[in-house]
C-alpha cells in the first residue's frame, strides 16, 4: 500500500470547489441560480429574449438577393430577353392587354372609384397606406355603399402603413355595411417573426374584370395634381385584359394568408378576353423567396444599348446595381435617374444612398432632383421598349424585405409613352453634380454614416 495521500487530500478548498462546480456541471448550477432569481429579473430576462428575438426578426428575416452582375450578351429586341429577365418569376408574357397610365391624385382616383361604383359582383382592394382624410374617405363611402348594395367587397390592410391613419369607426361602419375587412400581419399580432414584413403593394381589382396597381397611396398626400409641395407626383395604371387575373392572385396570396378564405368562380376570375395589343406580366415578391424584381432589373440593364430612363422616390442602390449602370455608360447608353430633391418625406433613404451617388455620378449616370413637390413615381423605361412600373422603391427594403408588386410591358409604343413621361418630369428636375455630392455638408456626411447600420431597413 502506498504512502501517498490521496489526491483529494492535497487540493486547497478552492480547487475542490472548481471540482465539484464541474462534476455538477454548469447547467445545473445556471438553474440553481436561476431559480434564486426574482420576479423583476425573470421579467428583465425575458423582455431581453424577446428584444433579440425581434431584432433577428427585423434584421436577418428577408428574401434571398442573388449577386448577379449579367454582361451584354443580347439586346432588349432580342427575343431571349423578356424570359431571361423574369426567369425566376414568370418568364411568358401575357397578350392582350390595355394599360392607361394615371397621374397624379387628380387622374388616378376618380377612375378608380368609377370603377369601384361600377362593380357587379366583387371589389378586391390592397393598400399599404389608407387613412380617413379627404383621399380615403370617399373610397370607404363608395366600399360601404356597394356592400350595401349586395357586391362582395374586401377589403385588405397592412397593420402598419394603415394602422394609425385609420379610425377604428370607420372600419366598424365597413363591416356594419358588409364588407370584409382584414389587416395583413397586424401590427399588434404575436407572430414577431412577422412584425417586419409589411404588403406595400397596392391592387384594386373591380369584378375580376379591371386592375388598378402602382404608386399611390390613399392619404392626402396624393391629393391634386402635384401642383402644390404637398401634392405628390404619381405614377399608377389601370390594366385591362388577361393581366389582370394576375393582379388577382397577388390579391388573392395575401387575402387567404389574412383569412384562410379561398377566392374562385366567375365573379374573381372570368374569362378575359383580348382588350389590346400590349404584351405585360405581373412580378410579385414573397416573403422566404428569392428576391425577383433585381434580376429583371440587371437583366434589363445588361440588355440595354439606348437609353435607361429611372424615377424613384426612395434610391438605395446596391453595388451590383451601382456596377451595371456603370457598365451601361461605358457601352455608350445615356443613364438617367430621377429622384425627390428638397421635397423627401425620407431623408435618412438619401442619406443611406448618398454614397452610391458619388459611384454613379463617377460612371458617368446623370442624376436629377425633382423641384416641385415629392415625386413618388416608379417606373424604369428601357431602349423606350421595355418599361416597369408598380410598387417597389429601388432600396433592400423592398428588394428583401417588403411584399410588393410590379408590372412589366414589352411594347415599343407604350415604353414610348413611358420615355414622354420621363422627359417631362425631367424638364421640371434639376441637376444634382459630382460639385453637389462634394459639397454635401458635415451634417450630411454624419448622417449618411449614422445609416450605414439601419440600411437594409430603408
Amino acid at each position: 500500500m502506498s504512502d501517498n495521500p490521496p489526491a483529494d487530500a492535497k487540493e486547497t478548498p478552492a480547487q475542490k470547489s472548481r471540482r465539484q462546480r464541474l462534476k455538477e456541471g454548469y447547467f445545473n448550477l445556471l438553474m440553481r441560480r436561476w431559480g434564486r432569481m426574482s420576479v423583476r429579473g425573470w421579467l428583465e430576462l425575458g423582455a431581453f429574449l424577446l428584444t433579440l428575438l425581434i431584432l433577428y426578426n427585423i434584421f436577418f428575416i428577408r428574401r434571398e438577393l442573388i449577386e448577379y452582375r449579367p454582361k451584354h450578351t443580347f439586346a432588349i429586341a432580342d427575343p431571349a430577353f423578356f424570359g431571361s429577365a423574369h426567369a425566376i418569376a414568370d418568364p411568358v408574357p401575357i397578350g392582350g392587354n390595355k394599360i392607361t397610365l394615371l397621374h397624379n391624385g387628380v387622374g388616378i382616383f376618380p377612375p378608380m372609384l368609377e370603377a369601384i361604383r361600377a362593380a357587379k359582383k366583387t371589389i378586391n382592394f390592397e393598400a399599404f397606406i389608407f387613412h380617413s382624410d379627404k383621399v380615403g374617405g370617399p373610397f370607404l363611402d363608395a366600399f360601404a355603399e356597394m356592400a350595401q348594395k349586395g357586391v362582395e367587397v374586401r377589403i385588405l390592410l397592412d397593420g402598419i402603413g394603415s394602422g394609425l391613419g385609420l379610425k377604428n369607426e370607420e372600419l366598424d361602419v365597413l363591416k356594419k355595411a358588409g364588407c370584409k375587412v382584414a389587416y395583413y400581419h397586424p401590427a399588434r399580432g404575436l407572430r414577431v417573426d412577422r412584425i417586419n414584413r409589411r404588403t406595400h403593394r397596392r391592387v384594386l381589382v373591380v369584378d375580376g374584370k379591371m386592375g388598378f396597381t402602382g404608386g399611390a397611396g390613399f392619404s392626402e398626400e396624393w391629393q391634386g395634381n402635384a401642383d402644390a409641395p404637398d401634392h405628390w407626383r404619381e405614377v399608377h395604371g389601370q390594366l385591362e385584359g388577361p393581366i389582370v387575373a394576375k393582379l388577382q392572385t397577388a390579391f388573392q396570396q395575401h387575402w387567404m394568408d389574412a383569412t384562410e378564405e379561398l377566392l374562385s368562380g366567375p365573379a374573381h376570375f372570368p374569362f378575359l378576353p383580348p382588350v389590346g395589343p400590349l404584351m405585360a406580366q405581373v412580378t410579385t415578391s414573397r416573403a422566404f423567396t428569392t428576391a425577383p424584381l433585381p434580376v429583371i432589373q440587371a437583366v434589363a440593364i445588361a440588355a440595354a444599348e439606348k437609353t435607361i430612363y429611372i424615377t424613384n422616390p426612395y434610391c438605395t442602390p446596391t453595388d451590383d446595381f451601382v456596377h451595371l449602370l456603370a457598365e451601361a455608360t461605358k457601352r455608350g447608353v445615356d443613364v438617367k435617374l430621377i429622384i425627390p430633391g428638397k421635397h423627401n418625406d425620407q431623408p435618412a433613404t438619401k442619406s443611406a444612398g448618398s454614397q452610391s451617388y458619388g459611384k454613379l455620378l463617377e460612371a458617368g449616370v446623370e442624376i436629377y432632383e425633382y423641384r416641385p413637390t415629392m415625386i413618388h413615381s416608379k417606373t424604369m423605361v428601357i431602349d423606350g421598349h421595355f418599361s416597369l412600373f408598380g410598387t417597389s422603391n429601388l432600396d433592400p427594403r423592398s428588394s428583401q424585405i417588403n411584399e410588393e408588386i410590379d408590372v412589366s410591358v414589352y411594347d415599343v409604343n407604350f415604353g414610348a409613352a413611358m420615355d414622354r413621361i420621363f422627359l417631362d418630369d425631367l424638364k421640371l428636375s434639376k441637376p444634382y453634380t459630382m460639385e453637389d455630392f462634394e459639397s454635401r455638408s458635415l451634417k450630411d456626411r454624419f448622417l449618411e454614416w449614422v445609416m450605414i447600420p439601419i440600411r437594409s431597413q430603408l
